[in-house]
């Protein structure tokens, strides 16, 4: 759900990741060796040149053609690299390939000054000496190693003088495996708009670090939370020793239990070993000893509760140095209370990479084919209001149908919401406890878009303690609140499922609702004389032709014993009324048209 930029990344065109230039006699069995092994147990692909190719003096076709199919090179300047035509030439084809087609270059410094390649003094001096007495007739040969040697040593590298050459080289391959995970190619098809969030989230997960990081992906159903962890660890993965992705946690652990996700976590990690356990301790001890020394990638997908996290990846020191884990949910407080290091929240999808999605489902084209289409292709964007599973979901639906289906469809979406898309949505509201149901659906129906804490005010009349319960619904994802802290925002998706919750308890008689807030249920309502005390919360409208004539008389609110919440926008006619709820903790009536409230409110 989410995007492929315009043109695919060079790499994903790339045989090697990794093209390792240096002088064989110098670090060959060494350095260069050591490097050439922690880059391949990485998992990073790497070019290393046979000791065969170093006949002459000209660089071989075969090292010309592996640095055009590397996404980078890293270049070892040992004491004697300078002296060797065949690396200054090697050296001027990589430089040619940065300046051309933008290959990448990462020099290495190995006892060596780097000041000294750049102004090419000390024993660099004496390799050109030996270089220009070599090539008298090619001056042209040796200016080109010069300008190559003078760039490549501009760049910021590594510089090993006296360190530590393992810690090196472990830094070494860290940051190289960061910058590749940056710019794989991503090879699902149809994603739109990922582009940027990947980069965010990479941001977060900081694969060069040596450390042992956990980051939540954090958002309301259907906004591509799974998405986003599915392609960063097929991305990642060939940078770990190990890796374990969990999908559907919620679904799997109501089933099967969390022992059952504690083997399977083992198992991806550990496909060899055998692990008879029966109960989550046994399984915290075996996974904590088991994958203390391993560098693992873990995902764990869709989280509802602490105690997954407790059981799957309970402390940090359960997992070897250099361990991610991602873990996806729709409550912030369920990550923030494991101590996450980063938070990642996705946004919705912009108009134009909404509307793409929608038509490379509809359509299999970035484009509509038709212009016939183009106004409802925008009418349903706008109604799917950036929501990736809802505009996977109706695209789809929408596939192979005439203009006339099209249009049946879309007027049936105002009636009849998609059971798919709200029943994935619903998820999180049927977790909620009953005051904050409440809370949801009092917003759903009369809040959205309402002043913050005027809400709270007739939310805490109503007991329903919304200090708490408002933390709780923005932390599932369920609401938000405006920039500016003022204002209390639902998306309209959510919006519909809360009303659609009201609706299907009594779908053709309305006065048994605890909320009435659509104008043709509310007019059937008082002109049928239907009311009944069940009702809590009303809008009336007087706005539409439908309403014109809608006459609130004098006992119109006689039956409605329990009714909290009272908007009146707009009525024709009104005479004298003689009963109020007390249950009222907001009546908002613009033009209130008698002199007096009613004497027993």
């Amino acid at each position: 759900m989410l995007s492929l930029p315009s043109t695919s990344s060079p790499i994903s065109r790339k045989k090697y990741d990794v093209f390792l230039s240096f002088r064989g006699e110098d670090t060959r069995k060494n350095f260069t060796g050591h490097l050439y092994d922690a880059l391949k147990s990485s998992g990073i692909v790497t070019f290393r040149d046979d000791p065969k190719l170093e006949a002459g003096e000209e660089i071989a076709p075969e090292l010309s053609k592996a640095i055009q199919q590397s996404w980078c090179s890293v270049i070892i300047f040992s004491k004697t690299y300078a002296f060797s035509g065949w690396c200054l030439e090697e050296l001027a084809e990589i430089v040619q390939q940065k300046n051309a087609n933008g290959h990448k270059v990462f020099p290495i410094f190995y006892h060596v000054d780097p000041s000294d390649l750049r102004n090419q003094k000390e024993k660099v001096e004496e390799a050109f000496a030996k270089h220009e007495e070599r090539y008298k007739e090619d001056k042209d040969k040796i200016q080109k190693w010069r300008n190559a040697l003078t760039e490549v040593a501009k760049i910021k590298g590594w510089h090993l003088h006296n360190g530590n050459e393992s810690e090196f080289i472990g830094d070494i391959v860290r940051k190289i495996s960061a910058k590749l995970c940056e710019t794989y190619p991503i090879d699902h098809d149809e994603l739109v708009g990922i582009s940027l969030p990947l980069k965010e989230l990479y941001s977060k997960i900081n694969i060069g670090e040596d450390d042992v990081r956990i980051i939540g992906i954090c958002g309301m159903g259907g906004i591509a939370k799974t998405t986003l962890a599915r392609v960063v660890y097929t991305q990642m993965s060939p940078h770990f020793e190990g890796k374990s992705f969990l999908a559907d946690i919620r679904e799997v652990s109501n089933k099967c239990g969390l022992v059952s996700l504690q083997k399977q976590l083992l198992s991806q990690i550990l496909p060899n070993g055998c692990f008879n356990f029966f109960n989550v301790h046994e399984g915290n001890v075996i996974i904590s000893r088991r994958l203390s020394s391993e560098k693992v990638l873990v995902v764990l997908d869709d989280v509802d509760n602490v105690q997954h996290l407790k059981c799957l990846v309970g402390r940090r020191d359960w997992f070897g140095l250099g361990s991610r884990i991602i873990v996806t949910a729709r409550d912030e407080h369920i990550l923030r209370s494991c101590g996450v290091d980063g938070l990642y929240k996705p946004k919705t999808l912009n108009p134009d990479d909404a509307l793409r999605l929608f038509n490379l489902k509809a359509f299999h084209s970035d484009t509509v084919p038709k212009d016939d289409f183009i106004e409802l292709s925008e009418e349903v964007v706008c109604y799917a209001s950036g929501l990736p599973l809802a505009l996977e979901v109706l695209g789809s639906f929408s596939c192979d149908r005439d203009i006339v289906q099209w249009r049946s469809a879309i007027e049936r979406l105002k009636e009849d919401s998609n059971k798919e898309i709200l029943n994935t949505l619903r998820i999180s509201f049927d977790g909620l406890e009953e005051k904050e149901k409440n809370i949801f659906l009092d917003i759903a129906c009369f809040f959205n878009g309402e002043n913050r804490d005027l809400a709270m005010k007739v939310l805490d009349g109503c007991e329903f303690f919304p200090d708490i319960g408002i933390d709780i619904l923005i932390k599932k994802s369920l609401i938000k609140v405006s920039d500016d802290n003022q204002t209390l925002q639902m998306h309209a998706l959510l919006q519909e499922m809360g009303r659609k919750i009201i609706e299907e308890k009594c779908v053709n008689e309305p006065e048994k609702r605890y909320r009435l807030w659509k104008e043709k249920d509310v007019h059937h309502v008082l002109t049928k004389k239907t009311a009944t005390e069940v009702i809590e919360g009303m809008i009336i409208d007087n706005k539409r032709e439908s309403s014109k004539m809608l006459n609130l008389s004098t006992d119109t609110f006689s039956k409605m014993k329990k009714l909290r919440l009272l908007k009146v926008l707009c009525v024709s006619n009104c005479d004298d009324i003689k009963y109020l709820s007390n249950e009222l903790r907001l009546l908002d009536w613009t033009r209130y048209p008698l002199r007096y409230l009613p004497s027993s409110f």
